[in-house]
């Protein structure tokens, strides 16, 4: 008869392909692992709590209990009922401990007798292990054998299965099922529907879901609650169409069903982000009539995407309107305030919120430091940035690699290279490493400060480090060796670079073109243009215009001419600083009559 035919030949098949890399071993290996833990276990505590391990209704807080009492119940005699083996298995379930389950259903059907052997919910929870694993073929399998045995699936089995198939992305498939099973007979249940409808959102078919949401409501005595709407409503927002949403409320509403949190929350965000400041206010009186209460990630939300838009002001009021309201503003709805303050230069303002949030007994976190130094930066206040930066450490908050990162890029971009180096060496002593950006920030400073010195030290420090180089450091320090007159060391060093695996960029030519230029060799800089354009690497613009200068600071001006008769072919225009230099020339009489009206008419210039 059918009922009599075992599981075994397909739960082994099945732990076989879930566990294994050697299929020939896994069997021996795999299968029996957990029986060789749980025997030992089992002979180890056998004295001391074996009848309160096996006693009363299986129940367990761990995975490592579980498999105890497990064994425990196998050597029971009688053997237990194969209830409690499922609840057991449903605990470990539970714990997502998925593979572990498949085995241990495997070795119940491996022991398989009379009073001992997989039923019909057993054979569910295998399926809904399988679904979460990303299996869910061989949870078809496993119906196969659910119709083979005469059991007749319900709901669970089916839910469980559309949701396997929507979990491994195959939604034409689920919807396929789902109007095989219907066609068959089957009602669907709320949870058959809002499995569909969340699979076909987060694939962004919210068309498709909006059509299975008139299904359920039209051809079936299903009705969709809240949860369903929320899903539709949430994904419609995501997708920009927030008066598709809006008209959903609507209908929701008129059809009985109150909107809660979750849907006020999925319609402000998305109402917020498109800045619909007059709809999100809407919402906001509606929600006070409703007697809902928002929480502090969704006022959090519309601070934050106030202040994106440089509506720091508005943000605040929606800041006081959350504490009217009770709800108590965290570091996060803090800290985004700030940092709207910050964006449009009022670093006054969110200084005001620093110490708000203080009195109101929140803690300022390394990310509200960090804001609040780089709004002072923005400024050039350095010395506020640093006052803010000790304070950190007066309360115990170590600064993160982004705080770092801005306080020494201040106090570069005010030429304080030295100061940013003693910050290198304290944040190195954290146990932080400064990383290629921090280094570049550095060496800019260094060589526009014309401390080439330190720089090459700083270097050789990246080196030791365990850092590799990239092309921008290689870059920068070519232009610092160039400005400084070291034209020889920034050749070699150019030089050097392919060799270690990098390629010059543009701003690499410019660099050694501009060296060039400045040492008066204008015809060799010429020549790495050409070298340039073999290297598949085009001039740009500012190339032109840093040798035309040069040709023309260097008195050269049928070179400038050519030079700039092959610019004009590449698209490319003179900037300021190449017509100023121009104007002087011509001015001061410097120009031979003909190169001069030359040189004007490519400018421009009559």
């Amino acid at each position: 008869m059918s009922t009599s035919i075992p599981c075994s030949f397909l739960f082994s098949r099945i732990f076989i392909i879930i566990h294994n890399p050697h299929p020939r071993r896994t069997l021996l290996l795999a299968a029996n692992s957990i029986h060789s833990v749980s025997h030992r276990r089992y002979f180890s505590n056998n004295n001391n709590n074996s009848s309160s391990s096996t006693s009363g209704s299986a129940c367990s807080k761990n995975l490592d209990d579980a498999l105890n009492m497990f064994n425990d119940m196998l050597h029971m005699r009688p053997l237990p009922h194969i209830q409690r083996f499922n609840k057991l298995l449903g605990q470990i379930a539970k714990m997502k401990h998925y593979p572990t389950v498949i085995s241990l259903i495997h070795r119940l059907d491996l022991l398989a007798t009379r009073k001992l052997k997989s039923d019909f919910y057993t054979l569910n929870i295998a399926i809904n292990c399988l679904s979460n694993l990303n299996r869910v073929d061989f949870g078809f399998s496993i119906l196969g054998k659910i119709f083979k045995l005469g059991y007749q699936p319900d709901c669970a089995t089916f839910n469980t299965l559309i949701r396997g198939l929507c979990l491994d992305g195959k939604l034409a498939r689920a919807v396929r099922f789902f109007d095989e099973i219907v066609l068959k007979g089957f009602q669907p249940d709320v949870i058959t529907y809002g499995t569909l409808i969340n699979g076909l959102c987060k694939i962004g078919n919210t068309r498709a879901a909006l059509l299975l949401l008139k299904h359920m409501e039209q051809a079936t005595s299903c009705e969709p609650g809240v949860v369903q709407y929320n899903t539709i409503i949430d994904s419609l927002c995501k997708d920009k169409q927030v008066n598709d949403a809006l008209e959903l409320l609507s209908d929701m509403i008129g059809k009985g069903i109150m909107p809660d949190v979750v849907t006020y929350t999925c319609l402000i965000q998305g109402l917020s982000n498109l800045g619909h400041w007059k709809e999100v206010t809407r919402l906001l009186s509606e929600i006070s009539t409703r007697n809902i209460s928002l929480d502090v990630k969704i006022f959090s939300a519309i601070v934050d995407t106030l202040c994106k838009e440089g509506k720091a002001e508005e943000a605040h009021e929606v800041l006081d309107l959350m504490i009217q309201r009770g709800v108590e503003p965290n570091t996060i709805t803090y800290n985004a305030l700030m940092d709207g303050y910050c964006l449009i230069g009022k670093t006054a303002e969110a200084i005001k919120v620093l110490k708000f949030m203080k009195a109101r007994g929140c803690e300022p976190d390394v990310f509200t430091y960090s804001i609040l130094i780089n709004g002072y930066i923005k400024t050039k206040r350095i010395d506020e940035a640093l006052g803010l930066f000790k304070d950190m450490s007066r309360r115990g908050l170590i600064p993160d690699t982004v705080t770092y990162t801005t306080i020494i890029g201040g106090l570069c971009s005010v030429g304080r290279p030295l100061d940013a180096c003693v910050l290198v060496d304290e944040m190195q002593t954290h146990g932080q490493h400064p990383d290629l950006f921090i280094y570049a920030t550095l060496l800019k400073c260094l060589c526009k400060e014309k401390r080439l010195d330190e720089a090459l030290f700083l270097f050789k420090m990246i080196e030791d480090d365990g850092l590799v180089p990239n092309i921008v450091i290689y870059t920068i320090l070519i232009n610092g060796m160039c400005k400084a007159g070291k034209l020889d060391a920034a050749k070699e060093l150019f030089l050097s670079i392919q060799a270690k695996g990098l390629q010059p960029d543009t701003y690499t030519y410019n660099a050694m073109i501009g060296g060039l230029c400045i040492a008066g060799k204008v015809n060799e800089a010429k020549d790495l243009i050409r070298k340039m354009k073999e290297h598949s690497c085009l001039p740009s613009d500012c190339t032109y215009n840093i040798i035309v200068r040069g040709f023309l600071r260097n008195n050269e001006m049928s070179g400038a001419i050519q030079l700039l008769q092959a610019m004009g072919d590449s698209g490319f225009s003179a900037d300021v600083s190449t017509v100023k230099l121009v104007v002087n020339l011509a001015s001061t009489n410097q120009l031979d009559p003909p190169c001069k009206e030359e040189l004007l008419k490519f400018l421009g210039i009559t």
